[in-house]
């Protein structure tokens, strides 16, 4: 997928760490944040998905849903949602279709691991345009969730 934004996001299924099946074009009709995260357990994905969840309530008032994306399997999702008291479903795209089509990928990583996900934020907006996008490139870093908020604001 191109990074750029205008462009109509690149829809999939996923399960979330409750095994239930989640479909991007089902959730018209509401705003989507879209972060992928390379590793469930690891402290700057903890760090990021912590925060989203300290600031559930903007989120929830933007009309927005947030889902939290990783390789991970389901199971180990399910832990560490339930660890880290997070208030927003996680979705395991353990076969990397929706890593690749959102160019999210590194498929060659950190101690010859191959295909995890890198950090990204993207906003959906209710018809389903990708908003706004940005794939890092360091997974240390974490999305601008300033220009995130902002460009939750205009969408409403």
């Amino acid at each position: 997928m191109s990074k750029q934004t205008g462009n109509e996001a690149p829809d999939f299924s996923l399960r979330d760490n409750e095994k239930n099946k989640v479909t991007l074009s089902e959730q018209r009709g509401k705003n989507v944040v879209l972060l992928f995260f390379p590793l469930a357990f690891t402290s700057t994905c903890t760090k990021e998905l912590c925060s989203v969840r300290d600031n559930i309530a903007f989120y929830n008032n933007t009309n927005a849903q947030v889902y939290g994306i990783s390789v991970d399997s389901l199971f180990a999702l399910n832990k560490f949602k339930e660890e880290q008291n997070l208030n927003f479903p996680l979705l395991s795209d353990f076969n990397k279709d929706a890593s690749r089509a959102y160019g999210s990928i590194y498929e060659d990583w950190y101690n010859d691991m191959k295909g995890v996900s890198k950090r990204s934020a993207f906003i959906i907006d209710k018809e389903g345009i990708v908003r706004y996008a940005e794939v890092l490139e360091n997974a240390s870093d974490v999305p601008d969730f300033m220009a995130i908020q902002k460009c939750l604001e205009t969408l409403n």
